[in-house]
């Protein structure tokens, strides 16, 4: 493990409604982001929020993602269980859902979309005609005979056989399911997408005749970002993507970058970077290796294999874009927890309103709180978190809350922990690297 340092506490200061924290965020990270449009196989997006345009105060918006967020995990450990049981018959399951929109455009000529950015999964979809079962979405459903750039893929498509489960009849047929009978089932086809002002031909994609399930009505499909070939990084000809996501609280979209783009400036001081860490078991997440937690100036007595991936596939820390807040193997949060009553002078409160596991009473007489400072220890990088990104208050509720909670069967880096970061993932030099980054500026 790196050494280390001594860090000192972060001073938040709680204002009328919003809590504001003095951990300012380092300047942006721009490198290609005025050329997007003459990138090779690059192209840069704007990301929304699923709650974006509604009236939501930080914390409402925090609690309406963790109800989703609670969902996620449900199904993260649906596929841990389904891994541990001796069943062969069952279909693999996957992650399904997120926090993020993503606007697109599918054919020649092209036809605009909003789908669902998912990093726990791998297939692109989109709803087809002649559509069997559909959920209603805000565009006309995509009819691939009306464009010139669609194609049937055959059975033996390298696309195809990657498939978790397939089977051939008129062209190479999918089931994908996402672990709460959520499904997607069609048939696989390529075909033209175009990304803001980039078009990429002949990316593989589902065509959705039989769409069943909760979580998609967001968009008409979904664009998954895994580790996996069929994944859109996968089939781009360089498999890295960024993203830099704006506070749970602003109104700002977020920003993804594919391909070419995504790269960063390596000699920045401020970028750390850590190992992806391959799952045999879940070849569509990525993994992270979490060696230890510091809270304040304490390394917390977490035992290594606490967050270690097993050899049957359970275990290990992911971190994913579609999980709202942090989750941690039961034992290892149950050590921050009480670390963190240790150390914040203020009385715990009864959080069962709120959704988190740790919440404190804000007293009525003053205008700010020190709150201890949180560093995740990855392998190689020590990331330390500013306050914004793991502390949350509800002024009205009278409460300052840990953005963080427990969890079973693996743990979950999730986007909160990642706001106003540069967040590249290259699938080629199985690396990620976190670039403290003012992700509204971009």
């Amino acid at each position: 493990m790196a050494s280390i340092p001594s860090f000192s506490t972060a001073m938040i200061l709680v204002l009328a409604t919003i809590l504001l924290f003095v951990s300012p965020a380092c300047s942006a990270n721009k490198e290609g982001a005025n050329h997007h449009t003459e990138a090779h196989n690059g192209f840069r997006l704007s990301l929304k929020h699923v709650d974006s345009g509604k009236n939501l105060s930080r914390f409402e918006r925090l609690q309406h993602a963790m109800k989703r967020g609670r969902q996620r995990v449900k199904r993260f450990s649906a596929m841990v269980l389904a891994e541990k049981s001796d069943s062969k018959v069952k279909s693999p399951v996957h992650a399904g859902n997120g926090e993020f929109l993503m606007d697109l455009s599918i054919g020649t000529p092209p036809k605009p979309y909003t789908a669902i950015m998912d990093t726990g999964s791998d297939l692109i979809w989109t709803q087809c005609k002649p559509c069997k079962d559909c959920f209603d979405q805000s565009t006309p459903v995509f009819d691939p005979t009306t464009s010139s750039s669609f194609a049937n893929v055959s059975c033996t498509d390298k696309l195809c056989k990657a498939l978790p489960r397939s089977r051939c009849s008129d062209g190479c047929e999918y089931l994908y399911t996402y672990g709460d009978s959520s499904l997607t089932q069609g048939f696989m086809a390529t075909e033209t997408f175009t990304f803001d002002k980039v078009s990429v031909p002949s990316i593989g994609f589902g065509c959705g005749l039989d769409n069943e399930g909760s979580g998609f009505s967001q968009g008409a499909g979904l664009v998954g970002l895994g580790r996996g070939p069929l994944s859109l990084v996968s089939q781009l000809k360089e498999p890295k993507f960024s993203y830099c996501l704006t506070s749970i609280s602003d109104t700002i979209t977020s920003t993804l970058l594919m391909g070419s783009l995504a790269s960063v400036n390596s000699t920045d001081g401020a970028i750390i970077t850590t190992p992806l860490i391959k799952n045999p078991s879940h070849p569509s997440f990525y993994y992270l290796t979490l060696q230890g937690i510091t809270v304040g100036a304490t390394l917390l007595p977490i035992e290594k294999s606490t967050f270690a991936l097993s050899d049957d596939g359970s275990g290990g820390l992911i971190i994913d874009s579609g999980t709202t807040i942090t989750y941690l193997e039961e034992s290892g949060f149950d050590i921050v927890k009480k670390e963190f009553i240790s150390q914040v002078k203020l009385p715990v409160a009864d959080s069962s309103t709120t959704g988190l596991e740790l919440c404190f009473n804000l007293p009525s007489d003053t205008s700010s709180i020190t709150v201890p400072s949180l560093i995740f220890h990855f392998d190689g990088a020590d990331l330390q978190l500013p306050g914004e990104n793991y502390m949350v208050v509800d002024s009205s509720m009278g409460v300052l809350c840990l953005a963080m909670g427990s969890s079973n069967g693996m743990s979950i880096f999730g986007n909160i922990q990642q706001q106003n970061m540069l967040v590249l993932h290259d699938l080629e030099k199985e690396k990620l690297s976190f670039i403290p980054t003012k992700c509204s500026q971009m």
